[in-house]
């Protein structure tokens, strides 16, 4: 069963010039190291289009790992310390990130 790392991002103070230039580095800086990340099978970003409830999400990333054991594999990489060093650079405060595991419904 795959695993999946969830990257959500609140907006930044500073209107839609600040957003625009989190996703610019986001997309130029940052993700170029997350792609490195060992046992990363794939990742998309995603802006989000239109806000319903909660915090003020603006941009969401998934992570697809293989399992569970490869997912904390590469949170444990030099890679991903790599990347986290980066992100605390261009979007500090601004993150939350969470392991994501399927659940049955019935």
């Amino acid at each position: 069963m795959t695993a999946t790392l969830l990257a959500m991002f609140t907006r930044p103070e500073g209107g839609e010039d600040a957003l625009d230039e989190l996703l610019s580095r986001y997309l130029d800086e940052h993700m170029p190291l997350i792609e490195k990340v060992p046992g990363l099978r794939s990742s998309v970003v995603e802006r989000v289009a239109q806000h319903y409830a909660g915090d003020d999400i603006v941009i969401v990333t998934r992570m697809e790992f293989d399992d569970r054991a490869a997912l904390e594999a590469g949170m444990a990489s030099d890679e991903m310390r790599v990347a986290g060093r980066n992100l605390r650079d261009i979007a500090p405060g601004l993150l939350t990130l969470v392991a994501l595991e399927e659940e049955p419904v019935s």
